[in-house]
């Protein structure tokens, strides 16, 4: 390596000795830093780029251009995996190579590094050309011989030449192809055959001519002179033999010409030598192969034109096959498997070079071992054949232990901790099948003992053979991930606070229970006031408190049984039902009696008490886990209204209220921008001289679906909400305007008497609503009397006198509304800026007629007086109760036998 970090990637043995390795396969090794576009190479780089002494700027700029392409598919690529490119590059003297470079991502792809390796394939890729065009004559060679050429293995033919055809006067090879051999060759001549065949124990050998009769397909018998060679046919022993008819008495010149052009065809270097070991004849596969000529090769001695010592008659000895390393006329290194059989002018020697298989199968180890996966071969049987560095360390045990170690012996586990059986493992299935098995999740026992989480794939190495297989096993460890992913899991499906099931897993339950066969019941739980709690002693208490209650909720449920936190103060139990409201009404209460102990919070005794909703379905019932969810919250809101603190069980009228609840909220907010909202006006007199002397601004609302609604159900709705403050403006302005026309219209000094809401207190643009209203219409100030219910005055008496004082400066009179049910008391009146008191209609009905009624009437007139407040009483229905009012000394009055509410155009 040219830079001095490069020893992270290329360390462990002498430089030097490394360098030379690599030059051997015509290989630079290489890495690249992705984080500042940094390369490092090992020597050679240069003179494979064909520039051996560039300076090292220009390799470098020269070397990152080679490499580009490579790098930008990495890029986009996951880590781990093995990439290759091939490309041209032109030297600087012009000549033109075909570069191979392959790498991989260690690490991410902004920070990372890629290993890589460029090797030189251009005389690679001509031999493969050259050896396939010399396959491809050779078949055209064996195809159109005069002689017939036949092949059979165990005892069958396995293929037939056109000669052969002929000279067996057979219709097709196909007639020839899958007959045993004792019906080819007449039975006096078999044994000799035989006999000559079994002396045939390596490949390449070949008997001597000799004379062999055929049986021919019309009956006939012919002479033929018979060569028998020993080959590999589709991976296995074979023998070919090649026929002469000597009935036809071709002159031996033929025979020798057509023997030497099949030695000559082969892709194989078939060398002749001597008994002392000189060259005697040199086909063109040896001079291809190792870059001699017949001329310069015939004549010298074997081991000097190969490169390599080389006794034929030692190897003769030695069983006549071996592996060995040659070298090219060039010094180039050869892969050479070495085949030798005895002539009786000396030895014949097969030499096929394997080099470009033995350089796959080194850079096959070399990437395997780099890479961070663990990858296993075994054998049919399950044995274990090599493994890479990864694969022991995942295991946590060494490589020696796992080779040779049997794969059914391993201790593996499912999902649920399970031991896996051995027909269920992906390697026992791909082993018998064939099938691939991919991104199996098992369970393994390292070598330390502790447990390990592999993704698993499982392929076959021999698809085309029969079971069993043999199988290379790849695998991750998932360990750290799988931990993460249940963490995540957890949290995802998990309130934080609690621990208890969240929303999604309540409703994950939920579903599930309602698609069983039992009944279902669904409690929804709600802490009443727990906001007070959240608010006066701070949210660390509070979360205590919902800690608390969601421990106790579930010891009191049963095996089986879910308690979730839906959020907030809201909990719910999924609970067994078997279609009994009765249990479903006693687990509820001791839910609740349970809640109602006190809870121990930073030396505070806390009390809740919370409002459930139940829903109680049938096995067979229709509804989704979110549906019944959801009617289990709208009891659990009728509860609520009930008083708190109640049960009460869901039923269809209560949905159909809920849903009419939800549709005016939300069409509400539309109501004014629709047109649908007027005034009504109802008359109020002066009980001293019979007087209209002013009316008070009801609102109204038509709605579209359901008519008339009444102000007693949407107030409240728009109470619930904000929509309240744009209601009141437009209700303000509305009757501001409408009374100001009526009032110039008649020539009437009338006033208006419009309702404040409680919200409408806290509102901070009230005051410039109303200032805005009466400047718009016209109207003076002191012709519109605000009216403001006492229990709403005597929610925070302080706030109110400040927004009433507000009020007052605009010039606006003031009144407090439905007096009586408030408690307020004398004092309280006399420091709000009060001009006109309301008596509430439940004072006034029967008053002539009860004199504890009258009683209290004539107490409030009287109140009232004290502090100059005028009085006027509503909910007027007889002329019995108007005329004792006037007697008690009553300024006003208002109701039904006075008045009914009418829009403006209709006032009388």
């Amino acid at each position: 390596m040219t830079e001095p970090h490069d020893a992270d990637e290329f360390a462990v043995v002498d430089r030097e000795l490394l360098d030379a390795v690599w030059s051997l396969n015509e290989a630079v090794p290489w890495s690249f830093g992705l984080a500042h576009d940094e390369p490092t190479w090992a020597a050679g780089l240069g003179a494979l780029l064909g520039l051996p002494d560039a300076a090292h700027d220009d390799l470098r700029a020269r070397f990152i251009e080679l490499i580009r392409p490579l790098i930008a598919i990495i890029r986009s690529s996951p880590a781990g995996k093995v990439f290759g490119h091939e490309q041209r590059y032109t030297t600087a003297t012009g000549n033109e190579r075909l570069l191979r470079s392959r790498a991989r991502l260690v690490g991410d792809t902004r920070t990372g590094r890629l290993l890589g390796i460029t090797t030189d394939v251009t005389q690679a890729r001509e031999d493969r050309r050259a050896m396939s065009d010399l396959a491809a004559r050779y078949r055209v060679f064996v195809e159109h011989s005069p002689d017939a050429i036949w092949v059979h293995q165990d005892q069958k033919a396995v293929y037939a030449n056109p000669a052969t055809v002929r000279m067996l006067a057979a219709e097709s090879s196909a007639q020839i192809v899958g007959r045993p051999i004792v019906d080819l060759v007449a039975g006096h001549s078999l044994p000799g055959v035989q006999a000559r065949l079994a002396a045939l124990t390596t490949p390449g050998t070949a008997t001597m001519p000799a004379e062999v009769e055929m049986r021919c397909f019309d009956g006939s018998i012919i002479p033929v002179e018979s060569v028998a060679v020993r080959i590999n046919w589709a991976g296995r022993p074979a023998f070919q033999i090649i026929q002469r008819d000597v009935t036809a008495h071709q002159p031996a010149e033929v025979v020798l010409h057509h023997q030497a052009a099949l030695v000559q065809h082969v892709s194989d270097a078939i060398i002749a030598t001597t008994r002392d070991g000189m060259v005697t004849s040199w086909n063109r596969a040896a001079a291809a192969i190792y870059g001699l000529s017949a001329e310069q090769a015939i004549g010298r001695h074997i081991g000097a034109v190969v490169g390599a010592p080389l006794d034929p008659a030692a190897l003769l000895d030695a069983g006549g096959i071996t592996e060995a390393r040659h070298l090219r006329a060039d010094g180039s290194a050869l892969a050479i498997r070495v085949s030798a059989a005895e002539m009786p002018s000396g030895f014949v020697l097969v030499c096929a070079d394997e080099t470009a298989s033995r350089r796959a199968e080194q850079d096959y180890a070399t990437v395997v071992n780099a890479l961070d996966e663990g990858v296993i071969v075994t054998d049919a049987k399950g044995l274990v054949l090599s493994a890479n560095p990864a694969a022991a360390h995942i295991l946590g045990t060494t490589r020696e232990e796992v080779v040779g170690s049997d794969l059914g012996d391993w201790p593996l586990f499912d999902e649920t901790g399970a031991p896996i059986p051995l027909d269920a493992r992906p390697s026992t299935q791909t082993q018998r099948t064939g099938a691939p098995q991919n991104a199996r999740v098992i369970g393994a026992r390292r070598g330390d003992g502790r447990s390990v989480w592999l993704a698993v794939t499982s392929r076959s190495l021999t698809l085309d053979n029969d079971a069993p297989h043999p199988i290379v096993l790849s695998f991750t460890d998932i360990t750290e991930s799988r931990a993460i992913r249940e963490r995540l899991e957890r949290e995802a499906t998990h309130d934080p606070l609690t621990g208890l099931a969240n929303r999604t897993l309540v409703l994950r339950h939920l579903d599930s229970a309602l698609r069983s066969a039992h009944p279902v019941g669904v409690l929804f739980i709600d802490l009443d006031e727990f906001k007070v709690i959240n608010d006066s002693l701070g949210h660390g208490v509070g979360d205590e408190v919902l800690r608390v209650v969601g421990e106790r909720l579930q010891q009191l449920v049963g095996e089986g049984e879910v308690v979730g936190r839906l959020g907030g103060d809201e909990f719910v139990v999924i609970a067994r039902a078997e279609d009994d409201r009765r249990k479903l009404r006693l687990l509820a209460e001791e839910l609740r009696r349970n809640l109602a102990d006190p809870i121990s919070v930073e030396g505070r005794k806390l009390r809740v008490d919370a409002s459930i909703g139940i829903v109680l379905a049938p096995s067979d019932d229709p509804r989704t886990a979110a549906d019944a969810l959801r009617d289990a919250d709208v009891a659990m809101y009728h509860a609520k209204t009930l008083g708190r603190g109640r049960t009460a069980f869901f039923d269809v009228r209560l949905r159909e209220r809920m849903q009419r609840h939800l549709l005016l909220q939300q069409d509400l907010r539309e109501a004014a921008q629709k047109d649908q909202l007027w005034m009504a006006y109802q008359p109020i007199i002066d009980l001293g001289t019979g007087r209209t002397v002013a009316v008070e601004g009801l609102l109204r609302w038509t709605h579209p679906l359901y008519g008339t609604v009444s102000p007693a159900e949407f107030i409240p709705l728009a109470e619930e909400s904000d929509v309240i403050h744009g209601i009141g403006a437009h209700m303000l302005r509305m009757a501001s305007r409408e009374l100001a026309a009526y009032r110039a219209r008649r020539q009437l000094d009338l006033r208006l008497k419009v309702n404040l809401s409680a919200r409408q207190l806290e509102d901070p643009y009230l005051h410039n609503d109303v200032h805005e209203a009466l400047a718009e219409a016209g109207l003076p100030a002191g012709s519109v009397c605000l009216e403001v219910t006492e229990s709403a005055l005597m929610h925070d008496p302080t706030a109110a006198a400040q927004v009433l004082s507000n009020l007052r400066r605009l010039g606006v009179r003031l009144a407090i509304d439905d007096f009586g049910t408030g408690y307020s008391s004398l004092a309280q009146l006399q420091r709000l800026p009060l001009d006109t008191l309301k008596i509430d209609r439940s004072f006034i009905t029967g008053v002539d007629e009860n004199p504890d009624a009258e009683a209290i009437v004539s107490s409030i007139i009287a109140l009232a007086h004290a502090v100059k407040l005028t009085v006027v009483a509503e909910g007027v229905e007889t002329a019995g109760q108007l005329d004792l009012l006037r007697r008690l000394g009553c300024d006003q009055a208002q109701g039904f036998y006075i008045g009914r509410p009418t829009p403006a155009d209709q006032l009388a």
